[in-house]
């Protein structure tokens, strides 16, 4: 399906991504991909030791979560900007639903968008990353 400029109206809600359960073979896995090899991914004493509860998933794992709603929706040479902050953490075991609304729309330079603001939320609704974007339709 393609999205088109006409057919979008502000307001609008972007299909959600819901990621399965974070789980630490995901999070070791993350830290081989990334080079984040932080001990506060890996090891509940270590993180322990930090001040955290536990292990705590990479920040920008769940960024990454935030940038697949985008390109679930539309494709990814239609990103212009993202952008996103971490407002709390996630943890082995949480569910990350990923949401988007369309706040704007306009054109710039020839070019038609949309901006979004994006959201991560855990299992229990609290958000997790706020961000915003702007993609360009035709």
């Amino acid at each position: 399906m393609t999205v088109r400029f006409q057919d979008i109206s502000v307001g609008d809600a972007i299909p959600d991504l819901v990621k399965p359960v974070i789980t630490r073979t995901q999070l070791a896995l993350f830290a081989g991909a990334s080079g984040d090899h932080n001990p506060i991914h890996l090891d509940d004493e270590q993180a322990r030791n930090g001040g955290l509860p536990g292990v705590i998933a990479h920040g920008m794992l769940s960024m990454a979560f935030l940038g697949q709603v985008l390109t679930n929706w539309a494709p990814q040479k239609a990103v212009r900007s993202y952008s996103a902050r971490f407002t709390a953490m996630a943890f082995p075991g949480d569910t990350i639903t990923c949401k988007g609304v369309v706040k704007a729309k306009g054109e710039e330079a020839g070019e038609a968008y949309v901006d979004l603001d994006i959201t991560a939320l855990n299992q229990k609704g609290e958000q997790t990353l706020a961000g915003q974007a702007r993609i360009a339709l035709s």
